[in-house]
């Protein structure tokens, strides 16, 4: 997904953290938090991102939560499914109405507003809410990105959006930074078709144009939004991702 996300974790080396470490395990010592630290600037610094200090407890506190904990997957209809040859090319889904924590930014590059504004859902996923909880992570992270006037290029403010766990889905928790809002959504009807790698500018949008050439013309898809679902590591070179393309009426 964006450049800073929960799974970046799961590729620390095991030096770093240990496979057994649970909820109630005493925090890592400060050798331990340096390298974590460390590794998250490293990746920052790939997309012009600086890391904040106090990233470090939200850090850890997610990748302890990692080794023990399943992330929750955000719910979802199948609707349709289009194969060809047995590839799947796109498939048609619905997701039902919940409530989502928001982020918006609008920063130079796409990177860099996707990764700033997950790390601000981070620390609100790490405790800093109402509850005082640690939330849960839920997949996938989507990222809304509108078009300019004609059509092609990205304007600046993108939304990224982190579907709030099925146990504070009636209740939301509260968020403690303001540029954080819980939003309920309607039904979210998609197309939507998986590819592999990186998320930037170009790659996202070599990817509506390859679902547009398969749709053909189609009057009841946006033509001036998108979103990005992401799954997983950007560390990881062909990770999963989805360009998802939004029915009209939403």
């Amino acid at each position: 997904m964006a450049l800073i996300s929960i799974e970046d974790l799961d590729r620390l080396d095991d030096e770093q953290v240990d496979d057994d470490v649970t909820d109630s395990s005493e925090p890592m010592d400060e050798e331990e938090q340096d390298q974590m630290y460390a590794h998250w600037q490293a990746v920052g610094r790939t997309h012009q991102v600086s890391v904040p200090r106090e990233m470090r407890g939200p850090i850890e506190e997610m990748t302890r939560r990692n080794q023990t904990s399943e992330q929750e997957q955000v719910p979802f209809t199948t609707i349709s499914r289009h194969e060809k040859l047995g590839e799947v090319l796109y498939e048609e889904r619905v997701y039902p109405p919940g409530k989502w924590a928001c982020v918006n930014k609008a920063d130079m590059l796409y990177e860099q507003s996707i990764s700033n504004a997950f790390m601000k859902l981070m620390r609100f996923i790490c405790k800093d809410n109402s509850t005082g909880r640690y939330l849960g992570m839920s997949v996938p992270v989507v990222n809304e990105i509108r078009m300019a006037d004609n059509g092609t290029n990205f304007m600046k403010d993108v939304m990224t959006a982190y579907y709030l766990p099925a146990e504070f889905q009636a209740r939301p928790p509260e968020p403690s930074d303001p540029d954080i809002r819980i939003v309920h959504r309607d039904a979210i009807p998609v197309i939507t078709r998986v590819f592999y790698g990186t998320t930037t500018e170009e790659t996202i949008s070599r990817q509506i144009s390859i679902l547009w050439e398969l749709l053909g013309n189609s009057e009841d898809v946006l033509q001036d939004r998108y979103m990005v679902a992401v799954y997983e590591n950007p560390g990881v070179p062909q990770r999963r991702n989805e360009i998802w393309f939004i029915r009209r009426g939403t």
